[in-house]
């Protein structure tokens, strides 16, 4: 039978079996993202293979790229900022997120033989430089003024903080590695005929000026022939051109459930920092079996 307070006994039960659940599922992820770092050898740009690699280089800027911090102005590669406001009400004292974000700039990864370009979006990122100040501005253009002055400023109390990548940073990254160009793609000569004729269906004028011999307005089966021919021709053109630009390297988010991480740290001090994580889910899940067994066990009593 149920004794005492059966809502009180039920919400303790869900926090016990929380703490089970989610101590779990944590120990878990971070365990298998510390074997997913550690198991994937270090790759070179040059030679990397397409799919899951991971690469360590240095962070260089993208041309005509130009970016600095929301928050401090300060320029950089990336950033990510957090703007959190005080707030007390009554015994209750606590900061609340206003507003946040993170630039999705891409990133270009050099590693002396070649270069990557990093589409961040879905990234677990952990930049070296993080910047924490409190003030009395909603949004600083760095740090804000304190002692009398910010007191006098405004009745607000803000608390901010900034992570940035900058130019000549070491940057380690695992991800989904692909290359980009005619080189590295099989080249079908029958789409890419059927693609330059479309394009010219597109000006049927011109097309008849080009290849309406008679000028009657239509194109018999030798004229449409003699429009195959030059398309053909055409499309090898353009694909001995693009073939002759360099190749791009790219990563990005894999589709599978692979970590996606850029860091300034080496995977040696992420692996390490995970399997603690991991076991700090651990004891979660522990203390969660626990409480839930001597909940019940005391619900039975």
């Amino acid at each position: 039978m149920m004794q005492g307070d059966p809502f009180g006994f039920f919400v303790t039960l869900a926090f016990a079996l929380g703490a089970f659940l989610g101590g779990a599922w944590w120990c878990l992820r971070r365990w298998s993202q510390a074997r997913h770092l550690l198991d994937t050898p270090t790759s070179k740009i040059r030679s990397a293979a397409q799919g899951y690699v991971e690469l360590y280089g240095v962070l260089e800027a993208l041309p005509d790229m130009q970016l600095s911090g929301p928050l401090t102005g300060k320029p950089c590669l990336w950033w990510r900022f957090r703007i959190e406001e005080y707030r007390s009400s009554g015994s209750k004292r606590s900061w609340r997120v206003v507003e946040s974000g993170a630039s999705d700039a891409w990133l270009r990864l050099v590693d002396g033989t070649g270069e990557c370009l990093i589409d961040p979006r879905g990234a677990e990122i952990r930049a070296a430089v993080r910047e924490v100040w409190e003030g009395n501005l909603r949004h600083p253009l760095g740090p804000a003024k304190t002692g009398l002055l910010g007191f006098l400023s405004s009745g607000q109390r803000y608390r901010y903080s900034e992570e940035r990548f900058h130019v000549g940073q070491p940057l380690y990254a695992i991800g989904d590695f692909s290359t980009h160009g005619a080189a590295q793609q099989g080249f079908d000569m029958q789409s890419a005929q059927g693609e330059v004729i479309r394009e010219w269906k597109g000006d049927y004028v011109g097309l008849l000026r080009r290849f309406d011999s008679d000028g009657n307005g239509q194109l018999d089966e030798q004229e449409w022939n003699r429009v195959r021919l030059a398309a053909q021709l055409e499309a090898e053109d353009r694909h001995r051109l693009k073939a002759a630009e360099p190749a791009q390297n790219q990563m990005a988010k894999p589709g599978e459930r692979q970590p996606f991480i850029l860091s300034n740290s080496g995977e040696d001090e992420l692996a390490r920092g995970f399997y603690w994580q991991a076991a700090a889910g651990a004891v979660l899940c522990l203390v969660g079996a626990l409480a839930t067994a001597w909940l019940f066990g005391v619900q039975s009593w």
